[in-house]
């Protein structure tokens, strides 16, 4: 039986999975166009922050695949989300980067950088991270403000090797403020399996779900009961502390789902 017979609905990761950096993994739109022409139910699933599903759906579209914007969920748009409902007209502090920031402000929260007037610090991955920024989410937590994170990677996969993400902040912090993370919104996390599942409406053992890092996207598999796919294209280097976390099998790409028996 081949990947095609045995599963309906593909959860995909995107970076490091789909795409690596700003190049594509090799014949990863094969594989989604394959998926989509053979009527299977497809969904995006993403911890980083640095664009919006538009923008996601834009380069997925100019490498030729054929999906729609609604297929894509990130981090953002739970984090959103949540805060929209719990959090409305409240003032934050985000380490991350300008499309992150500006999303949540259209959530109904009001950015602010002084730490006595911000009521939650949320953390994720911002390429411009600096002494400051984290100076300021300190000393906001020290002054009682939630701690939040849109995700929990340590490291982005980039071209050339791996980056500083939220996790390797989210750390700092902790250890500068003896506080403790209080509540995330990518994977692994149930707020974001609930947006998955409100989006694709998934038949549980007829999914797989398809991603390159243990701790967030085969952990997400492990603790829902979905099966999974680790592939080896994207992070190099696996978190201490993941060794029950077993994928149900092991890909070299994507494109091992057009060819390989499960």
């Amino acid at each position: 039986m081949n990947f095609l017979e045995k599963y309906d609905y593909f959860i995909f990761d995107l970076d490091g999975t789909i795409y690596r950096g700003e190049h594509l993994i090799q014949n990863a739109d094969k594989v989604i166009n394959k998926l989509k022409s053979s009527g299977k139910k497809i969904i995006f699933v993403s911890n980083k922050t640095t664009g919006t599903a538009k923008d996601y759906h834009s380069l997925l579209i100019n490498w030729g695949m054929n999906v729609e914007e609604n297929e894509i969920i990130n981090s953002t748009i739970v984090a959103s989300n949540y805060l929209r409902r719990s959090f409305s007209q409240k003032n934050f502090f985000a380490i991350g980067e300008a499309s992150f920031i500006s999303e949540i402000e259209r959530s109904g929260l009001q950015y602010s950088d002084l730490p006595g007037e911000i009521n939650i610090v949320l953390i994720t991955l911002d390429r411009t991270l600096n002494y400051k920024k984290l100076e300021i989410a300190a000393r906001a937590l020290e002054s009682g403000a939630r701690f939040f994170a849109a995700n929990i990677d340590d490291t982005c996969p980039v071209d050339d090797g791996e980056v500083i993400d939220a996790g390797s902040t989210i750390s700092a912090l902790q250890k500068r403020t003896h506080r403790k993370l209080e509540l995330h919104f990518g994977k692994p996390s149930e707020l974001m399996f609930n947006e998955i599942k409100e989006r694709l409406q998934f038949i549980p053992e007829r999914t797989l779900l398809i991603g390159d890092r243990i701790e967030t996207d085969i952990r997400m598999g492990n603790d829902f009961g979905l099966e999974t796919a680790l592939v080896h294209t994207g992070v190099k280097f696996f978190k201490n502390g993941t060794e029950n976390t077993i994928p149900t099998y092991q890909l070299n790409s994507v494109f091992d789902l057009l060819n390989h028996k499960s």
